[in-house]
């Protein structure tokens, strides 16, 4: 039986990991910032949506169109429908949440709504 030599394969082994999206999340203030990365993403594939208390990220990443002839050595950039789903808690502002994409990085911007914020009562 023929076996290809791949050299590579010894050095890295076979890419048998999960699709992620890598997710930082900060407070600024009275709002939220979630930043997600999504190297290579057509930012027309990426769709956001709310539902109740649950914010769920969906995103699309095509493999490379294959060459004649061409022989894959080493392929860890995965391909396919990214999802990520956030529970949020009561109190945020789902209606005015604002969306960017910048250098393959999705930030959200998720505010506190206007009745959770702490206030001064006068006496």
């Amino acid at each position: 039986m023929a076996r290809t030599f791949d050299p590579f394969r010894e050095i890295f082994g076979e890419a048998s990991r999960t699709i992620g999206m890598p997710m930082d999340l900060v407070r600024q203030g009275t709002t939220f910032v979630a930043s997600i990365d999504l190297p290579g993403v057509d930012p027309a594939s990426i769709d956001i949506d709310a539902e109740e208390r649950t914010l769920t990220v969906r995103a699309q990443r095509s493999a490379d169109p294959k060459v004649a002839g061409e022989q894959w050595l080493v392929r860890e950039r995965p391909t396919g429908t990214f999802a990520r789903q956030l529970t949020l808690g009561s109190g945020l502002a789902l209606d005015k949440v604002e969306a960017s994409y910048e250098d393959g990085v999705l930030t959200l911007r998720i505010p506190i709504a206007e009745a959770a914020k702490p206030r001064k009562i006068a006496v």
